[in-house]
């Protein structure tokens, strides 16, 4: 029989993430979009409260959760804010290829310090040259002996100015393109390591963003995930279960947006009436709750798949993709109803809008998503 509705377990999670947001995020969301820092004392309250790890299995130190779980919890966090909600969502999303590949010894190694010591953990894919199509990584890494010798740089890394381990994907054999990709754990204090400058971003600029490169960075073979080769398909397999947390986000955000748009649209009077009874402002509206409610069942979808253990890729990218335009669309179309007061910063909604956008552009494009799609159709 199929259900739509949340188990009581889930109706709690998603009542104390709601509670957590309101209470710890969004009084000081505004402050750390001016001043671009490190949410630092909300991380360390989030860690506490267990919204940092919650992928990580529980005999590491985790929440033990699942995707649908964690898209509860994402889009009631991004609702308050979305630059500090991928803060913390990154290091989950970071540690997933150490939790689908790691060998018990690097699990121990890497995850249980994560959760015990709130130690954070960066996802290096992102090239210069390299974003959406992966398999044209230029970072190299050269066998040697009982070690990797890595070079290159990575570009636009969540979290990287704040990262303890970097989860960074290179080429073992150039010639053999996608297949040729592997996965390591890089330490932070591995000579030849660097973060290069902090980026100065238009939106989710609570979200730490900066460079990394590697030097003839010294990498012990035993920090490899998985087999050499495994690393395209390691990334893959990270998407399909991040994907649609980041969906949930932008409904959380579309969400906070809507709601500002509604009680707006109720007080503000244009021609003798609340401005909602207009029928051009209230089909907007309108539009904005049935594309949010199809988008936030979208999402749902993919993580049960993740977490029914199906592949989910296909659903994966239609929930990532509609969500994120969903959520581009109604900020955009809340600052059209707050008319120039929404062009404002004393608003919030303006800030809704630009912290949207990314979500059109990281972890795959909405242009890459389509592709996507329609290659499965290719396939069919």
């Amino acid at each position: 029989m199929l259900s739509f509705g949340l188990s009581p377990e889930q109706e709690s999670l998603r009542s104390l993430a709601r509670e957590f947001a309101k209470a710890e995020i969004l009084p000081v969301s505004a402050e750390y979009d001016r001043s671009g820092e490190v949410p630092w004392p909300v991380i360390k309250k989030a860690w506490e409260t267990g919204f940092l790890n919650m992928g990580v299995p529980e005999e590491y130190g985790g929440g033990g959760q699942g995707v649908l779980a964690s898209c509860l919890v994402s889009e009631e966090l991004a609702a308050a804010c979305a630059g500090i909600s991928a803060t913390l969502a990154l290091t989950d999303l970071a540690c997933t290829p150490i939790v689908l590949t790691g060998t018990a010894e690097q699990k121990e190694r890497w995850l249980r310090p994560v959760c015990h010591e709130m130690k954070m953990v960066s996802l290096c894919v992102t090239e210069p040259e390299a974003g959406s199509d992966v398999a044209s990584l230029a970072t190299t890494a050269v066998r040697d002996g009982g070690s990797y010798i890595i070079n290159g740089n990575k570009q636009f890394i969540t979290n990287a100015s704040i990262a303890d381990y970097f989860i960074v994907f290179a080429a073992t054999d150039r010639k053999k393109g996608h297949r040729g990709i592997s996965a390591f754990v890089v330490e932070r204090s591995t000579p030849g390591f660097s973060v290069g400058k902090k980026e100065d971003k238009m939106g989710q600029r609570a979200s730490d963003t900066a460079g990394v490169s590697l030097a003839e960075a010294v990498v012990p073979a035993e920090n490899r995930l998985g087999e050499e080769g495994d690393g395209f398909r390691l990334i893959m397999q990270t998407f399909d279960r991040s994907r649609p947390g980041v969906a949930a986000a932008a409904v959380g955000l579309g969400r906070a947006a809507m709601e500002h748009a509604v009680r707006y649209a109720k007080t503000r009077v244009q021609f003798g009436v609340p401005i909602i009874l207009h029928q051009a402002i209230g089909f907007m509206l309108a539009d904005m709750q049935k594309d949010l409610d199809a988008a936030r069942l979208l999402a749902w979808r993919a993580a049960w798949l993740a977490d029914e253990g199906q592949r989910n890729s296909r659903e994966s990218a239609m929930a990532k993709v509609f969500a994120a335009d969903v959520a581009m669309r109604v900020a955009t179309e809340a600052v059209q109803i707050f008319g120039g007061y929404g062009y404002s910063r004393e608003y919030p909604v303006e800030k809704l809008m630009r912290d949207a956008k990314v979500m059109q552009i990281y972890e795959g494009t909405s242009q890459i998503q389509r592709l996507l799609l329609t290659k499965s159709l290719f396939e069919q």
